[in-house]
């Protein structure tokens, strides 16, 4: 088994230590966009996980959206959801809150707990592709893990 990079490698132990048995993947391509993930899995795009970030306007703090693939989130929405109006996270805000890059920040082992929405489009599919860590690592596991793993409510994200 090739070695995992560090960012790779923390969310591959973290998956092991929640008691997973899921295998990181890096690939030498990109898989920063939900298409390029989609090809390099082998899976429909509406199978990837993208995790994004935003931040509550009043409170400041942070919340994670995982939509799927070819889906925007719906701001307002979220901030229903968050029970405030929320704005975009910046990059410097995602890597503080999470601890990895925008492109490859996964659904968990984040540096900081979130409150965290999950796209009920996610609930089509027996598995899902989620980043791991870098801009080219990811790994697939059952849609009803993504839950479990993240503590996530699932939700109407379009």
């Amino acid at each position: 088994m090739p070695t995992l990079s560090p960012s790779a490698q923390k969310i591959q132990n973290l998956l092991i230590e929640l008691g997973y048995s899921y295998s990181v993947i890096e690939h030498a391509e990109s898989t920063r966009t939900a298409q390029e993930a989609a090809d390099r899995a082998g899976c429909e795009l509406g199978q990837i996980v993208k995790s994004l970030i935003f931040r509550g306007k009043s409170s400041g703090k942070p919340i994670l959206v995982l939509t799927s693939g070819p889906n925007r989130a719906n701001e307002k929405l979220v901030s229903e959801y968050a029970g405030e109006p929320i704005g975009k996270a910046d990059a410097d805000f995602v890597r503080a809150v999470t601890g990895f890059a925008i492109g490859g920040v996964p659904p968990i082992g984040h540096a900081q707990q979130m409150e965290t929405y999950i796209d009920e489009s996610f609930l089509q599919y027996e598995t899902v592709w989620a980043a791991a860590g870098t801009p080219n690592a990811i790994f697939e596991l059952k849609t009803s893990d993504l839950q479990k793993m993240t503590s996530g409510r699932v939700v109407s994200i379009t």
